[in-house]
């Protein structure tokens, strides 16, 4: 299980070093894609399988299926540890969660996100203004 939050420097070469809790169960293997909210998603490779093979259940009929699949999948790259617990993330991927300089790596149960530190800290603000809002709709769905 993934949990905590950690502040983490990008380096000129793109790579972000990943807390040590959470490289761990990080050891068979990681995939990163696009997330949602405009950051990164990192999987373990077992989680990533299973997410992989529900994305491939859904309809090709279906446009949003079509998206939410090319956007998981098409965006997607396995990733390796270096000697120091980074991870080399790609251009593309940077871009797509604008990180330059600063992240935050957050863990979420069976997956890590990257944020950019401005949209991160940004999020937790809003969401923490609307815990009310949060709390009921989450009641709904029977949690």
């Amino acid at each position: 299980m993934f949990i905590g939050e950690y502040s983490h420097s990008i380096d000129p070469k793109g790579r972000l070093a990943i807390p040590v809790k959470m490289r761990a169960k990080l050891d068979e293997g990681a995939v990163v894609t696009k997330g949602l909210d405009n950051c990164l998603f990192v999987y373990p490779r077992e989680e990533w399988q299973k997410l992989a093979e529900k994305l491939s259940t859904l309809p090709l009929t279906d446009s949003k299926s079509r998206a939410f699949s090319r956007l998981m999948l098409a965006g997607a790259m396995e990733v390796e540890f270096d000697k120091q617990g980074r991870i080399l993330l790609p251009g593309y991927l940077r871009e797509f969660a604008s990180l330059k300089f600063e992240a935050v790596v957050a863990g979420l149960y069976n997956r890590i996100e990257i944020w950019n530190a401005e949209a991160w800290k940004s999020f937790k603000a809003q969401s923490e203004q609307n815990t009310e809002e949060i709390t009921e709709h989450l009641s709904q769905l029977g949690i």
